[in-house]
């Protein structure tokens, strides 16, 4: 009885696909994100799309869906020409499907057409979703409102070091008449890593931000479907939140990207990077220029300045000199007018102490001492001044007030209280004058 209500499974198969078929005989407007894209060999371009829950991130729902070479490249290239971008993973799109069921692949969806413009106002909403969410965390002015330096010459460029606009840049600075200190730091600028490879290269830079004046971002050259990373929420933030000036050349004369928004300076292209390095160059040689011109005239000034106050400095010195020299005379006059008094009296003063002096030494003079009754006693021309240095027999010359006795000392055997009993020398006389003689 159960066999009898039965079915097989592919007769359960032909009624799904009867039923889709009956349900969505004509294709129908789908939108959803590309989880997943492959572009066979064979010409047929595979997806998966996904509906993700915009509380969790999570697919919510999920399907197959392919793109048959047939209409592929109409498809991919009418998208591509006005969205800028080709079809890849994370682009929402708006496709118009045909709903197919098969026995042994299941659900599918056939995409037929994809509509530009859903793609573009789903990007430019990421894009105004990026730039308020960078204006109302504060970071937006962040990067702009940062000092340049005067003189930015130490430059940290991060691009792909094999990018045309990487050697254009460094040509254009070589051709200058100034001299530019280069450190690379390397990054993808283009595809599903470049926004991370640019992250990481910031990173980089910030852990060495005293060794350089300026961050230059630059990419040389590319596809317009290769700017989506740079109005990607992580990269402008850290370019926002850069501790120095970040200049930016995307290389795009038409689009700007949230990246040159919040950066300090943005150019076109790298070698605008490099005239704007050059030009600001200039301007601080220029400056430098106006400066020593300015010193020098500021010296000159000083100079002539100097000179007029040494000129009347030196009349002031010659007045004060001859002022200074007519009262030294008139002082030197008067001086000589009281120099003979002076004189005179000095004299006078010097001749009242000699005559002082004089008396005083004839009251001493030895003379006058003899005239006293005193005699000088001498033995072998030296004056005695004691009777031991006296020998019995030896010959002495007295001299008096009025002349000169000559004497032979005797012994004298007395001796006195208090003194030694040794012999005393006793003086004999012999008297003759020096008028005798």
């Amino acid at each position: 009885m159960e066999e009898a209500r039965s079915i097989t499974l592919g007769e359960l198969q032909r009624r799904v696909r009867a039923a889709l078929d009956d349900r969505f005989a004509l294709p129908l407007w789908v939108s959803a994100e590309i989880a997943e894209i492959k572009l066979n060999r064979s010409g047929h371009c595979y997806l998966e799309l996904v509906e993700k829950d915009p509380a969790s991130g999570s697919p919510a729902a999920q399907a197959r869906a392919v793109v048959w070479r047939s209409a592929f490249p109409r498809i991919a290239a009418r998208f591509e020409a006005e969205t800028g971008r080709p079809l890849a993973a994370d682009l929402r799109i708006l496709a118009k499907v045909l709903v197919s069921y098969h026995a042994l692949y299941g659900f599918s969806l056939q995409i037929v057409d994809i509509d530009p413009s859903y793609t573009l106002g789903e990007m430019e909403r990421q894009r105004q979703q990026t730039i308020a969410r960078l204006q109302s965390e504060g970071v937006w002015e962040m990067n702009r409102e940062l000092p340049l330096a005067p003189v930015v010459q130490r430059v940290a460029v991060v691009t792909s070091p094999g990018a045309a606009g990487y050697q254009d840049f460094r040509k254009e600075l070589a051709r200058s008449p100034y001299r530019f200190e280069l450190t690379l730091f390397e990054a993808f600028m283009q595809g599903a890593a470049a926004e991370e490879s640019i992250v990481e290269a910031l990173c980089a830079v910030a852990e060495r931000a005293e060794a350089f004046d300026a961050v230059v971002l630059i990419r040389g050259g590319g596809a317009r479907s290769d700017l989506s990373c740079f109005d990607g929420y992580r990269l402008c933030t850290h370019i926002a939140q850069f501790p120095l000036p970040v200049a930016t050349g995307i290389g795009h004369d038409k689009d700007t990207s949230v990246a040159d928004l919040v950066a300090h300076t943005a150019l076109k292209t790298p070698t605008a990077v490099a005239g704007w390095l050059v030009e600001r160059m200039a301007q601080a040689d220029a400056r430098l220029d106006q400066a020593a011109l300015q010193l020098h005239d500021a010296t000159i000034r000083a100079m002539r300045a100097s000179e007029v106050r040494l000129v009347q400095l030196a009349g002031e010195v010659r007045q004060r000199a001859g002022e200074c020299i007519a009262r030294t005379a008139m002082r030197l006059d008067r001086l000589g007018e009281r120099l003979p008094e002076a004189v005179r009296a000095l004299l006078e003063r010097q001749r009242t102490r000699l005559d002082s002096v004089a008396e005083l030494v004839a009251g001493r003079s030895p003379e006058r001492i003899l005239r006293l009754g005193f005699a000088v006693v001498r033995a072998g021309g030296r004056a005695v001044v004691s009777a031991a240095a006296v020998r019995p027999g030896d010959r002495l010359q007295i001299e008096l007030a009025d002349g000169r006795l000559e004497a032979t000392a005797g012994s004298d055997t007395k001796s006195g209280a208090g003194c030694d009993a040794g012999p005393k020398s006793e003086i004999r006389p012999a008297i003759r004058s020096d008028s005798e003689n």
